[in-house]
């Protein structure tokens, strides 16, 4: 082996060694460097003749070659090295199962209030929506509260900043029966000179607003109220409505109810409704789960009808308390508290 196969085999065995690209630059350097040995013997050949330098400078040529592509190579080898390791360490195992994103679900009183608006729709009742900031005349003075009704006072009701033509603050609504004053309204004027006059039969579920709270009783709270006005509607027509619609909700044949004759400013004659449950951990109990009546003459002439040619009635139940009797459930802030442990309960 001459001295020039002896270099370039001595450069071959340098490269393999470096374990690093800053090894393998450093290797480099003693080879292919300003001061490499390579670069040495291209220096010596100026004191040789010209056909010494042709001979000389080809077979120095091919060294220079012979170590550029062992350089070469083991940039690349150490180059496809770091790849596999970063590879290695960036592994997925794809064996493993995927975690998967949690389904949602409704909330529980969203959960009643779709069951509600289901039973009420196949009985024939429209769904109303309405705002939430109202005025005293649709809260109060429509329904025929007078104006010095406990309802109007702070303790009771929520006032906003805003006061209506009547000099009146708005408020947030303590009910929903304001949607059933603007629903019969837009039907009136829907149906101005038909004759006959198709019936108002909705039901209007929504947010409400009142100053309590406690285990049973929250600010905001949900409630559905219903009004059913034709020619020839009766108080029987609610106590069937009505009956029909909590045996359905609990899912209960054998669920009893009773109408206690009460008072309430919009409707004459009036009654709670309480229903008892014949089985179960609440049986034999009466519960009040609502109100209802006959809709006030006044009422029905605030709403742009005759009281002697409509008649009808109304009624109201709270949606967080027929939720809390479907599911058990005995602190109404449970609902508001936003606990997933509780809420996932109900997916």
């Amino acid at each position: 082996m001459n001295e020039l196969d002896t270099l370039l085999a001595s450069a071959q065995a340098a490269f393999a060694q470096a374990a690093t690209p800053a090894d393998l630059e450093n290797a480099k350097a003693q080879y292919l460097g300003k001061s490499g040995r390579v670069t040495e013997l291209m220096k010596g050949m100026a004191a040789l003749s010209v056909d010494e330098k042709k001979s000389r400078g080809a077979a120095i040529n091919v060294l220079k070659q012979g170590i550029e592509a062992a350089l070469t190579a083991r940039r690349q080898a150490l180059a496809e090295a770091e790849l596999q390791a970063q590879l290695k360490a960036e592994a997925l195992d794809v064996s493993l199962p995927g975690r998967q994103r949690g389904t949602g679900g409704l909330h529980p009183v969203s959960l009643t209030q779709e069951r509600i608006e289901q039973i009420f729709a196949s009985m024939g009742f429209d769904v109303a929506d309405g705002p939430e900031i109202e005025s005293d005349w649709h809260s109060f003075t429509s329904l025929n509260n007078p104006p010095n009704h406990p309802a109007r006072s702070m303790q009771d009701t929520f006032y906003v900043d805003i006061n209506g033509a009547d000099g009146i603050p708005y408020n947030l609504r303590p009910h929903t029966s304001p949607m059933q004053v603007r629903f019969a309204q837009a039907h009136v004027k829907k149906y101005a000179g038909v004759s006959p006059m198709p019936e108002v039969r909705v039901i209007a579920p929504g947010r409400t607003y009142r100053v309590d709270s406690d285990a049973t009783h929250s600010p905001m709270f949900h409630q559905c109220e219903g009004l059913w006005l034709g020619e020839n509607v009766s108080f029987k027509d609610l106590k069937v409505v009505v009956t029909n619609f909590c045996r359905t909700f609990f899912e209960s044949d054998d669920l009893a109810l009773r109408f206690r004759p009460s008072f309430f400013p919009f409707t004459e004659p009036s009654a709670e409704i309480d229903i008892q449950f014949q089985s179960g951990p609440l049986s034999g109990k009466w519960l009040e789960v609502g109100g209802s009546g006959q809709v006030h003459p006044q009422v029905v002439r605030n709403m742009g009808l005759d009281p002697e040619t409509h008649i009808g009635f109304a009624f109201g139940m709270g949606m967080d308390r027929l939720t809390m009797l479907r599911y058990g459930v005995n602190d109404l802030r449970q609902f508001f508290e936003g606990d997933m442990r509780f809420l996932s309960q109900f997916r």
